[in-house]
């Protein structure tokens, strides 16, 4: 799998109000790429490109700015990655889009040390592989998990139950009336809540409640199917490549001076650092980034 797809697949889906339309995205970005996903649950939108079509298009789009794709890179980063992890967050650029033909196009204007900058993501439909790699399969093996969840519940709250019937069966009395329960019936739990709760329980809405709600379960669902993908392809091909450091470790955005050049005096743009990263900023080294190891699904 490469960087891109990998990296996209590990994100949290994001939920984004632009005027009248409501969107879900999820996007990675690196210092040769970003891929990009938007949804709004009706069709699924995609893009993926590498850093000559970035470095084509910010020429297009910003002719009075000159940078390396890297620069355009990190910008993009600042503006969406912020944005995306809360919508409360005073974001410093404007974002709209517009649908052509069956192509949505997110355009994106803010301004870059001064002058004006801007982007368009041109997304066109997702292929369904993409749609079953991003949806399908996660959400059912979300529902998987919630059902053994469920199960795992019934199983306490009858062992609850006995617990509570051998303290009566010993004498003892319930002291506030109010606390008592009847037995738990799992039968009869799940027929009341399929008359009395389930319409309000799956209610899709514009899909923020499965956004705020769900995105701890989803990035574990995720993560744990790549994990065994890896594994999987490991024993197939008995190389030691599938103990690597995770796709990505290398390329993920690093500390990058942007000098910024146009037909008025140079400008330069302070360095950016790699999202995740922590610690005193540095100017960019061409040695390779320590490798990291693989990280479980619950380290």
């Amino acid at each position: 799998m490469k960087e891109l797809e990998q990296g996209l697949l590990m994100q949290p889906w994001a939920w984004l109000q632009l005027a009248e339309n409501s969107l879900m995205v999820k996007a990675f970005i690196t210092k040769q790429g970003y891929a990009l996903l938007v949804s709004d649950l009706q069709q699924v939108w995609h893009e993926e490109v590498d850093a000559s079509v970035v470095s084509q298009r910010a020429k297009e789009l910003n002719k009075r700015l000159t940078a390396p794709p890297a620069a355009f890179l990190c910008h993009l980063d600042d503006l969406l990655c912020p944005l995306l992890k809360d919508t409360t967050f005073p974001s410093e650029a404007t974002f709209t889009c517009d649908h052509v033909a069956e192509a949505l196009i997110l355009r994106v204007r803010s301004e870059l040390s001064g002058l004006p900058f801007y982007w368009n993501f041109h997304c066109i439909p997702a292929s369904p592989s993409l749609v079953s790699q991003h949806l399908v399969r996660p959400l059912m093996g979300m529902s998987l998990a919630l059902q053994c969840q469920v199960r795992e519940l019934a199983t306490l709250l009858r062992m609850k139950d006995l617990e509570i019937q051998d303290y009566q069966e010993s004498g003892a009395v319930l002291s506030r009336d109010r606390l008592k329960t009847e037995p738990f019936e799992e039968n009869s739990f799940l027929e009341q809540f399929m008359v009395e709760k389930l319409p309000e329980a799956c209610s899709v809405g514009n899909g923020r409640p499965f956004v705020t709600n769900l995105q701890s379960l989803y990035m574990a669902v995720t993560r744990q199917e790549i994990q065994v993908r890896q594994e999987h392809l490991g024993t197939e091909d008995l190389q030691p490549s599938s103990s690597a450091s995770p796709p990505g470790a290398e390329n993920q955005l690093v500390n990058q001076p942007k000098e910024l050049i146009s037909s008025a005096p140079s400008l330069s743009v302070p360095e950016k650092e790699s999202t995740g990263t922590s610690g005193s900023r540095q100017r960019p080294q061409l040695s390779k980034v320590k490798r990291k190891k693989l990280r479980g699904l619950f380290s």
